[in-house]
């Protein structure tokens, strides 16, 4: 049993302790209507994590309640996502399995007088409800007998009456404080039809209605839930009550995921793909799981992220910034690392011998003796990043410079001589030597540098592209618009930024497929799912620059 200190497995230990429950039974309850995100990742580790950590099972439901939305292509991605992420269900299940049992439940609530068909348009039902502070009004169509409301929901289930005619709502409390609570709408007419059971019903029922329904025929035992369902807690309780169901399940909540640059809600993110602000659900600059895999997170840090966070009963902001502290933590560990020039430029070291090419012992990560070396090519002409030389340089630049030496990685210390520029006065090219002497990074008689660049091989390097992607929004809130805005005023105009003639060292071609790696002194790279064979088309997984440990570091020393 895990030893995990949160409030909602304290319930669980507690509740298995009393001998309340010899088995612990979850379920992770998706909506198909789009991909899931880094905040369902937060509900799908505790719902599959507790069950696992429990010795008992979780069930995996898609809550197919609303056919204008949900489509099967979100329901394989949703499963994609969470064996992904690890786990694996008990039972699939979807909520049109229950349809016949629901139809039941609203009949049996329809004859013990707790349910009407009621006449009023949407629009009125909300007028009808009151406020926080003022009581609602009962339905003119609250007090039909029995029999009319068993003929009228039947008229409703045939498709007698248009969308919006009729609705069947459940009678309790008009005054009630929770509004919630004031007659409810649990069954609505939907002229659409269904992904899986095509036009077999016309209505369907509320979420409110369905969940406590299915949770109770699949003898869930914890349905956890996060806290914008508090309020809807007695209502679900209510149904629970007043319908013959094979088990009372419990709803408890946990406060959701709210990130900084980000937003969660399913509509803000479909506009984001359907008007092309992003290339689709998987962008990588997307929070969407599809989108962070393909962006090369991985899943193990999705995981330590969600535990990092933990549990509260109170909705807070998590800085993005501890998200991508896990990816480079993970990745720190697992990666192999390689050498990649973004923004070339030529170095030809004219006391090297032409036609000559040696190959020096590069480590694949310093973080695992198991990784091994690889050959790298060394010979006359290199590439370095154009931006570790600068022709006038600062006091502090300590990269290359005129007349200044370097430590090239894994190979010799070089000066740069004299530089060549085009016509309009742009450096092309550099001039350099070399000391044979200092192969291997270390100078015999002890001079050092103050400096250790990146390079890679002309004769043998790759052609690449690489995508750089940042935070797809300028704004922590990025709802913080001012009035009649729209949220993508905050939209990140530098979010992607495209490298076209990169050049990486040639064991990059194999040692890429299908692994996140590390173009050292740039950060994490992955190669892009759509790059065709034999194509070097990588995303930026994550810079090497760390903010969240900057933070902690920052708060350790204070203290």
């Amino acid at each position: 049993m895990d030893e995990k200190n949160n409030f909602i497995y304290e319930i669980i230990r507690s509740d298995l302790e009393s001998g309340k429950h010899s088995e612990i039974i979850t379920r992770f309850p998706p909506e198909p209507n789009g991909y899931l995100h880094i905040g369902h990742a937060k509900a799908l580790c505790l719902d599959f994590g507790a069950a696992a950590d429990f010795g008992g099972k979780c069930n995996l439901r898609m809550d197919d309640t609303n056919p204008d939305k949900e489509d099967v292509e979100y329901v394989d991605a949703i499963q994609e996502d969470i064996k992904w992420l690890g786990f694996d269900w008990n039972g699939f299940y979807y909520a049109s399995d229950y349809y016949p049992k629901m139809f039941e439940a609203a009949i049996e609530l329809i004859e013990k007088g707790l349910a009407f068909v009621c006449d009023l348009s949407p629009e009125e039902i909300h007028d009808y409800r009151g406020t926080l502070t003022e009581p609602g009004k009962e339905s003119p169509f609250r007090n039909r007998g029995v029999e009319e409301n068993k003929k009228l929901f039947l008229a409703m289930k045939n498709g007698e009456f248009e969308e919006g005619q009729k609705v069947l709502r459940a009678k309790i409390d008009m005054s009630s404080p929770n509004i919630n609570m004031r007659d409810p709408v649990i069954y609505r007419i939907v002229q659409t039809a269904h992904h899986r059971t095509g036009g077999q019903w016309c209505i369907y029922p509320m979420y409110d209605f369905a969940h406590p329904i299915e949770d109770a025929m699949e003898n869930i035992t914890h349905s956890l839930c996060s806290l914008e369902f508090e309020d809807h807690r007695p209502l679900y309780n209510w149904v629970v009550e007043n319908v013959t169901l094979p088990a009372k399940p419990r709803q408890i909540e946990f406060a959701r995921l709210n990130l900084t640059y980000t937003v969660m809600s399913k509509r803000k993110l479909r506009k984001l793909v359907e008007e092309h602000f992003v290339g689709g659900w998987d962008d990588p600059r997307m929070p969407t799981l599809c989108g962070m895999r393909r962006r090369g997170y991985p899943a193990e840090a999705v995981r330590d992220f969600t535990d990092r966070i933990g549990l509260a009963k109170r909705d807070s902001i998590v800085d993005f910034a501890l998200l991508e502290h896990c990816v480079r933590e993970n990745l720190n560990k697992t990666s192999l690392r390689l050498m990649g020039v973004l923004e070339p430029i030529k170095v030809v070291i004219e006391n090297y011998p032409e036609n000559q090419t040696e190959y020096l012992e590069a480590v694949n990560n310093p973080e695992d003796e198991t990784a091994g070396v690889r050959k790298v090519a060394f010979s006359r002409e290199i590439y370095i990043e154009r931006e570790d030389f600068m022709e006038d340089a600062p006091k502090k630049f300590y990269r290359l410079t005129l007349n200044s030496e370097v430590r090239l990685r894994y190979a010799y210390f070089i000066k740069c001589t004299s530089v060549i520029k085009n016509e309009k006065g742009e450096i092309v090219e550099l001039r350099a030597v070399y000391d044979p002497a200092t192969k291997g990074g270390d100078a015999p008689d002890g001079r050092k540098v103050k400096s250790t660049i990146h390079w890679v091989n002309v004769a043998t390097a790759k052609n690449a592209v690489i995508n750089l992607y940042d935070r797809l929004f300028v704004k922590e809130n990025p709802e913080d618009v001012e009035y009649g805005q729209d949220f993508t005023v905050n939209l990140n105009p530098d979010s992607l930024k495209v490298i076209t003639d990169a050049k990486v060292e040639a064991a990059t071609e194999e040692l890429s497929k299908n692994k996140v790696f590390q173009f050292e002194r740039k950060g994490y790279f992955v190669r892009d799912i759509s790059a065709k064979d034999g194509e070097l088309l990588f995303n930026r997984t994550a810079t090497l620059k760390d903010a969240w440990a900057r933070i902690v570091n920052n708060e350790t020393e204070k203290k």
